[in-house]
This record gives C-alpha cells, structure tokens and sequence, in this order.
C-alpha cells in the first residue's frame, strides 16, 4: 500500500470560512449563503441545524468534494478552494452514514486508515490500540464490519477517522447507535482528539449533547449563519426564564395558550414553550388542567437550555431531546 504524504506542518493556523456561497441552479436557492466563521486549534466547534440547513455542504466545500460559487476557505496557508487535493489530506471525515467495511475486521479497517493517512506500522499499532483500548471495543478487534452491531461500528468509524487526525476533524452525528456507557468514553476522546491540537467540527442535530460538549457553535438555517457563540452567550438572552415541556394527547389540537407564554414550537406531540420565572406557579397550573381535560399527558418544567435557542431561531425541536 502507497501511503498518502502528509502536507506540510502547520504552525499557528487558524481556519476560516469567509462569505461561503454555494448554488446548485440558477432558480434554486443558495444552499450557503455568505457564511463566515473562523476556528482555531484546540476548538470543538458544533454546526447545528435543522436537516436542509447547509451543514453538509459546507462540509463537502471544506473536504473539497464540492467547489464553492463564491467565497474562500483557507487553513494556515493552504486556499482549500484552490487546492482541494490538500483539503483531503489536512481533514478527516466521519460521515453520518456507517463506514463501509464489512469485509474488514475491525482492527483491519482502522490500521487501514492509519497507513492511508501516512503513519508508519509501528505508529498505526499503537494508536489502533490506544484507541480501541479508550472506547473499550477491544473485543470486536477480530470481528468482521458486516457482523458488528451499529453501535461498535460507528465507534470503529470514529477510531478510523481519528487514529491519525488531521488539523481539522469533521464528525457527523458521531454517537448514532452507540450505547449510553461508551457514548461518554467517545466524548472523552472526542475532547482528547480537540486537546492533541486538532479542530474539532461536531455536526449534530443533539443540540442538548452539543451544549455539553462544544466550546464555540455555529446555528444555520436555510444556508445562512443565524447565531455563532458560546452556549453561554447564546443563552444570554433567556436568562429569566424557564422552559416548560407538554406532551400532548397524540393527535390533540393545539391547546389555547395563556397570554404569559411567551414562545412556543409544537413538533408532533410535544409543545415547547418559553415562560418567564415568575411565572411558573401559573404555568404548572395551565399544565395540569390540560392533563385534567384529556389533552395532554404529562409536563416538564426546567431551565432554559441551547434548545431552547434552537427553537427560537430555526422553529424546530432538535431529534433528539425527548424520549417521547
């Protein structure tokens, strides 16, 4: 196997996205539409949004996959745009879809990978080991791709696309399938990958995990940068309220709401709404007569969260915030 040269080291590089356009026809809308943001080393980034958002093709114009209509990507002194070739080299990339690898063990697939991104055997070994070690999937080393369950292979994804990380590391919904014990391992790593000097694009619709997880994000919606922060910051705004969950009888109308709520999003059953502190007593109050007349089941009340600005910004309930 030919082994990829890796491109020169970078020093002190930031990466930065300015005014990104990309349109796929002259009658269609721009899928990005002037987006901007810089990143640095260290960085776990989140890129939240709702599916058509613009997420995965300002990913495919970063990996150069797709060439931009307008605007610039630039990684220390590389132009991305330009040199796209290099673009592959410099990001890893672990996709939303599972890898492809059922006629591989698990072993197999990621020391691949490792001489594919340049490593020598030795050093491929080692980082195989530490990594399955870390995400203790040890067990599946010898296992074949078609027959492990999508949990493990989705960490056997993220092994392959970290054992030898490049300056900037995109992940897709990382922790699809995996089970709550090494979702939290994953995170470690995850961390680790962001502490070894990589940075670290998490895409997600998990906005709840995300809020946990990243250090900056970026909200998109319909091509455009929408907000772009801390999740402290961008919570800012919510500071005094409280957010209150109603699951609704399935198939119910919407129920008429009291003039103190302040916003609210209703996705299938489950109407979200924003009210302010001194409000509580007569929200709980509205809630149980909706359980008392038959046309909700239960409620949660609790602090406002990044969601919460999710909802506020996108219209949307992230997919994966509530178990019912």
């Amino acid at each position: 196997m030919t082994a990829s040269a890796p491109p020169q080291q970078l020093n002190g590089w930031t990466f930065q996205v300015e005014d990104l356009v990309k349109v796929f026809g002259a009658d269609a809308p721009p899928a990005n539409d002037g987006l901007t943001l810089e990143v640095s080393p260290g960085e776990v980034y989140g890129l939240l949004g709702p599916n058509g958002a613009g997420k995965s093709t300002l990913v495919k114009q970063v990996m150069g996959l797709l060439k931009p209509t307008s605007g610039s990507i630039q990684l220390g002194d590389y132009d991305l745009v330009a040199d796209p070739a290099a673009a592959r080299q410099l990001c890893c990339y672990l996709p939303q879809a599972q890898m492809p690898i059922d006629s591989f063990k698990a072993r197999e697939a990621v020391e691949i990978a490792g001489l594919i991104r340049g490593a020598s055997p030795a050093e491929t070994r080692r980082r195989t080991d530490e990594l399955m070690s870390a995400l203790e999937i040890e067990e599946w080393a010898g296992t074949f791709g078609a027959k492990l369950s999508g949990g493990v292979r989705r960490l056997v994804g993220y092994a392959m696309a970290t054992v030898v990380p490049g300056p900037i590391v995109f992940l897709d919904e990382p922790t699809n399938d995996v089970d709550p014990m090494r979702r939290r391992l994953l995170w470690e790593r995850i961390r680790a990958v962001a502490g070894e000097g990589s940075a670290v694009f998490l895409v997600t619709h998990n906005v709840l995990e995300a809020e946990k997880s990243v250090d900056r994000l970026a909200i998109i919606n319909e091509g455009r940068l929408v907000a772009q922060g801390t999740p402290s910051s961008l919570k800012s705004e919510d500071r005094g309220c409280m957010r209150m969950l109603v699951m609704l009888v399935p198939g119910a109308p919407d129920p008429v709401e009291p003039g103190f709520v302040m916003s609210s999003t209703r996705v299938s059953h489950n109407l979200a709404t924003v009210i302010a502190e001194q409000d509580v007593g007569k929200a709980i109050e509205w809630a149980q007569g909706l359980i008392a007349s038959g046309q909700a089941e239960e409620y949660a009340l609790g602090a406002t969260s990044l969601e919460d600005v999710y909802i506020r910004l996108t219209g949307e309930v992230s997919t994966i915030g509530h178990d019912r």
